[in-house]
């Protein structure tokens, strides 16, 4: 879609105002919304200003003006505010100089798809997300300096059996048995179905919705797989819209990665694959149908997978889902259909287009445009070094002993490890100039000061449990 036609699509459905969104380094959309009569050609190119040093990980208040500059092709109608109104995703530039923005993580992965059509290897990354969510029907926190603690509810949830809820008609689901049930166990089929709905009204084309692992309300609505960015702009379309209708149905939904102790937490598997004109490059004639090239891929993953980690599973909570037991692998290896390895080769279609990588570790509160890159970097590094991931393990990992794991490198156990390993792993992130040593280091410094450290400084509730009475 052109300008052109951006602004009839607009003129169509009657638009009064036009939305500008963009995302903040941390993964977060924001948004400022304009007159519909000052959207003009000129201003796909022209752009918005906006103080940028008002946005988390952008600019220093000296250098505060930037550019918002609309995408026509992601042009949609907004279905959440009450007058039409025409959404358009934006790219960040400076003032200055014109340039696109470094620390503007949409075009980080702009640059990445770029890099990789100049190396050779590939013209496309295809990535086909799994975002798990959450959807509660009550939450309330607060962290002050004399009290701290949570509280989740959900009718579904197995705490609640014995609760007067005048009547308790039961059918509650129990701790890890929340797969597939039908209703009325599965008391969100309908608002899944809300949800699917909006997101066709958006372009997404769904593939399927059903009630996932755990107890509460967890869900997973999966999307058919896209080009890089395209899928990063639909990701955060799709958070918008579980979150927006859960918000008008009365309820709440969070992506989270471990909202609840004692249940499956909250995964984001990334199915990925490079094609070339038209043709896929992961099929062949090696291990689970795999080419050399979908192998050294996967070698790259496993070697950078730490340093993918900060990217991937970028919040201190990411890490109490990143545990043993709980289909999140933390086992650095890969598998032909196993779900206890970090990597597994689906066999659901044996058509080659079909051959692909599914990365497990990743959660859904990664920044999908940061996420996404740094996964491709990582394989693409594994691929011109011709990396060995070296032999699959095809037994239940987390069946095995002590003694067979041992030699099996497994994720960092928090957000502080996998941070100091980004500090020492990051050159392959910085070729065709994708990341860059600025945004390096502004994420490095944001998260160890406003996450790592404003944490580790917080008691928590379960701390009382085990010290007070020391």
């Amino acid at each position: 879609m052109d300008p052109k036609q951006a602004i009839e699509l607009g003129n169509e459905h009657g638009a009064v105002m036009v939305d500008l969104k963009f995302i903040d380094l941390v993964g977060k959309w924001q948004h400022t919304s304009v007159p519909f009569h000052r959207l003009s050609p000129e201003s796909f190119d022209e752009g918005f200003g906006f103080d940028g040093s008002s946005i988390r990980g952008f600019q220093p208040i000296n250098q505060s003006d930037m550019l918002l500059i609309p995408d026509s092709a992601t042009a949609v109608m907004d279905p959440f505010t009450r007058h039409p109104t025409l959404s358009l995703l934006c790219t960040v530039q400076d003032t200055i100089t014109r340039q696109n923005y470094s620390r503007d993580p949409r075009n980080i992965a702009r640059k990445a798809e770029a890099y990789l059509r100049s190396t050779g290897i590939a013209d496309t990354v295809f990535f086909g997300p799994e975002a798990e969510f959450f959807i509660f029907d009550d939450v309330r926190f607060h962290a002050g300096k004399n009290e701290s603690f949570y509280a989740i509810d959900s009718v579904e949830a197995e705490w609640n059996t014995g609760r007067d809820e005048g009547p308790n008609l039961g059918h509650k689901i129990r701790h890890k048995e929340g797969y597939f049930p039908v209703q009325p166990q599965d008391t969100q089929q309908d608002l899944r179905t809300e949800i699917c709905l909006e997101m066709e009204q958006v372009g997404i084309e769904v593939e399927v919705s059903h009630h996932e692992v755990a107890t509460a309300g967890q869900g997973e609505i999966d999307m058919r797989f896209d080009s890089m960015v395209r899928m990063a702009d639909k990701l955060m379309w799709f958070k918008h819209i579980v979150k927006n209708v859960s918000f008008r149905n009365g309820k709440t939904a969070t992506f989270m990665p471990k909202p609840m102790f004692g249940d499956n937490g909250n995964g984001m598997h990334c199915h990925q694959s490079l094609w070339k004109d038209g043709k896929p490059l992961f099929a062949g004639d090696g291990y689970a149908g795999l080419s050399d090239m979908a192998l050294y891929y996967i070698g790259g993953i496993l070697k950078h997978a730490h340093a993918l980690a900060a990217f991937t599973n970028p919040t201190t909570n990411s890490y109490r889902r990143l545990v043993p037991g709980y289909e999140a692998p933390v086992n650095l290896a890969y598998s032909n259909r196993n779900r206890s390895a970090a990597i597994r080769i689906s066999t659901y279609s044996p058509s080659p287009k079909a051959r692909r990588l599914e990365l497990r570790f990743p959660d859904p509160s990664c920044n999908p445009y940061l996420g996404f890159t740094a996964m491709m970097m990582a394989g693409l590094d594994g691929i011109q070094k011709r990396i060995d991931p070296g032999d699959p393990l095809d037994k239940d990992i987390y069946s095995l002993s002590p003694e067979e794991l041992k030699d099996v490198p497994r994720m960092p156990a928090s957000l502080d490890q996998s941070l100091d390993a980004l500090e020492r792993d990051h050159e392959f992130l910085l070729r065709g100039d994708v990341f860059t040593k600025d945004v390096i280091e502004m994420w490095l410094d944001y998260k160890r000061e406003h996450e790592v450290q404003a944490s580790r400084l917080r008691p928590t509730p379960y701390e009382f449990f085990l010290y007070y009475d020391i």
